[in-house]
């Protein structure tokens, strides 16, 4: 996990395991839809999710082309995208895969206005 919302392309021609920008043609508009999010959230719109094991990994504006960050082949996001026109960004939300009942609440409050801006630009 991660805190940084993911745009597409998440997959590139190239399959690098990371570090290709993978531009689709409406990037301008997924990295708007990003950062609409991101810009609201406390943690991630740093840039350091400062998760164990990654802490020096940065997201500029808290956000990331998909492919940049580390390339999937046949995403969901991709293909929705590519063959039903959806408009789909990824939001890693926590560095635990599963947080604990008790940090839910604190999860809430850390998404409640980012997810608010999100609808709003939808």
């Amino acid at each position: 996990g991660s805190v940084v919302a993911s745009y597409p392309y998440d997959d590139s021609p190239m399959h690098r395991l990371t570090g290709v920008y993978s531009k689709s043609a409406d990037d301008e508009v997924f990295k708007y839809l990003a950062k609409a999010y991101a810009s609201h959230h406390p943690i991630m719109r740093t840039g350091k999710p400062n998760c164990s094991g990654e802490e020096g990994e940065t997201f500029p504006d808290g956000i990331t082309n998909g492919a940049q960050w580390y390339d999937v082949e046949g995403g969901m996001q991709d293909y929705n995208y590519v063959w039903a026109n959806c408009f789909e960004i990824t939001l890693e939300l926590s560095c635990c895969k599963y947080p604990p009942t008790s940090e839910l609440p604190k999860e809430w409050e850390n998404n409640r206005e980012s997810l608010l801006a999100f609808i709003e630009k939808v």
